[in-house]
């Protein structure tokens, strides 16, 4: 695996989106490139935290939340 390969591999990483076989052949990459690869992986990271730090929760509109309690009061009847 190249350093860009392990760069790309290591945004999917971050959100744990690899699967099983990815997930190792990355790791074993990430012992490879050393504190170069410790240090691009930190960087995704940080900027995934970033990203999920800037989304606002949606506001819950007044139907959506009369659909829901409709469907608790339709569960606990039936």
């Amino acid at each position: 695996m190249s350093f860009e390969e392990f760069q790309n591999q290591a945004r999917l990483y971050v959100i744990g989106a690899l699967e099983v076989e990815e997930t190792e052949a990355f790791e074993i990459a990430q012992k490879l490139f050393a504190q170069k690869a410790e240090d691009y992986v930190a960087e995704c990271y940080s900027m995934h935290e970033a990203f999920a730090l800037s989304l606002r929760p949606a506001k819950s509109s007044e139907a959506l939340k009369e659909r829901l309690m409709t469907m608790v009061r339709n569960r606990q009847t039936s």
